[in-house]
């Protein structure tokens, strides 16, 4: 009995050891991270690199957003990630409904045409898609990174959606039709509010894969008024030269500020949209 305590306390301080090197190789590079932003330049040549700040230079900050024009890097984002997500949540919404509670001839063949789409590398379509964007004059357009972060987006998003509304009994959408709805009533009436933890976790996960983007944006933008938060992070060490190291991680600490901010406030909801549909109700 008394080995077996001494066994099971082990295992306790073993797992809080594990727990414990997790945390820090997670959460300290991102600490680390503000703490550099804050760092005067001096205390670059003074100390060592993985020393914490000796006190708050906001001046960093002000520099990034004004010399390093992280103010129209992050405008440029915001206005592609977001329409992108508009279109994307439309988009897989009315794709996975038609595919999982409408009876028609291509359903099936629609349904996997954007589930092969999951499985396609995302750099073997640069260079036709360069040729394509090319010949129309899409190159250095906002248009084409739009158009391109729907296109990829759309596969993964539909094929949580479909899990989604497969497992939403037929019952209700039964007793919906009974009680008078039309076709577009039964969805949005309906059906979305059903899913709203879905469709919240779609945003949120193409949110962080299309303002995390760097492929697409470096491969179709090289006009600098147009460039994206991460395409705009390359060129930094050339805005400030090689030694302004404060500016260039305070301009790295705010390209991350909308992912913490959104994960934080709807972390509960992104999980309970993931698993929803594992389970058929």
């Amino acid at each position: 009995m008394k080995k077996y305590k001494v066994k099971k306390d082990l295992n306790k301080v073993l797992i809080v050891l594990i727990v414990a090197v997790i945390l820090i190789i997670d959460v300290y590079p991102i600490f680390w991270m503000i703490s550099a932003s804050f760092k005067q330049q001096y205390e670059w040549s003074m100390y060592p690199a993985f020393s914490l700040n000796k006190g708050f230079y906001f001046q960093n900050y002000i520099d990034a957003w004004t010399r390093g024009r992280m103010s129209t890097f992050f405008r440029n984002s915001l206005i592609y990630t977001l329409i992108s997500l508009v279109f994307i949540v439309v988009f897989s919404t009315t794709v996975g409904f038609a595919v999982t509670k409408m009876n028609w001839k291509l359903k099936g063949f629609v349904n996997n045409y954007f589930q092969l789409g999951i499985m396609v590398p995302t750099a073997i379509a640069l260079i036709p898609l360069f040729q394509i964007y090319n010949k129309l004059g899409w190159i250095n357009s906002p248009f084409c990174l739009i158009v391109t972060y729907i296109a990829f987006g759309l596969s993964l998003s539909i094929f949580l959606i479909t899990g989604y509304i497969k497992a939403l009994p037929d019952e209700i959408l039964e007793a919906a039709v009974i009680d008078g709805c039309g076709i577009y009533s039964l969805m949005w009436n309906v059906v979305v509010p059903l899913m709203k933890n879905a469709i919240v976790t779609v945003l949120v996960l193409q949110f962080f894969f299309k303002w995390n983007d760097l492929l697409f944006s470096m491969t179709f933008i090289s006009d600098t008024n147009l460039k994206t938060v991460q395409t705009g992070l390359l060129y930094f060490s050339d805005e400030f030269g090689s030694k302004n190291w404060g500016a260039i991680f305070a301009s790295v600490s705010m390209s991350i500020v909308p992912m913490l901010v959104l994960y934080t406030f709807l972390n509960k909801t992104i999980i309970e949209g993931m698993t929803a549909g594992a389970v058929k109700g």
